[in-house]
């Protein structure tokens, strides 16, 4: 059994905008950091804390999504339960 995937809720447009600023953002840090007058060592410690900087937004986007999502997951089963109850308990009966 196949599952379809869900529909994006972000165009196409959006996307691509988000993708290249991104893109466009650490191509002109890294080359800030390669064009400062600074000695090698500090070129690659400002490198070393931006790769982290970035690793650790993704990861944190991630996180935020992933908990963002359970809750949801929650909420409806939450939901479920309680129209259940509701329905099983109808005082009309």
């Amino acid at each position: 059994m196949s599952q379809k995937a869900p529909p994006l809720k972000d165009t196409s447009a959006w996307i691509f905008q988000v993708w290249l600023s991104f893109i466009l953002a650490v191509s002109a840090t890294a080359l800030g950091i390669i064009y400062l007058p600074v000695d090698n060592w500090v070129k690659g410690f400002m490198g070393m804390g931006m790769t982290f900087s970035i690793g650790s937004s993704f990861t944190l986007a991630k996180t935020i999504r992933d908990n963002h999502e359970t809750y949801k997951l929650v909420s409806r089963v939450d939901e479920a339960r309680i129209e259940k109850l509701l329905a099983d308990h109808d005082l009309l009966k």
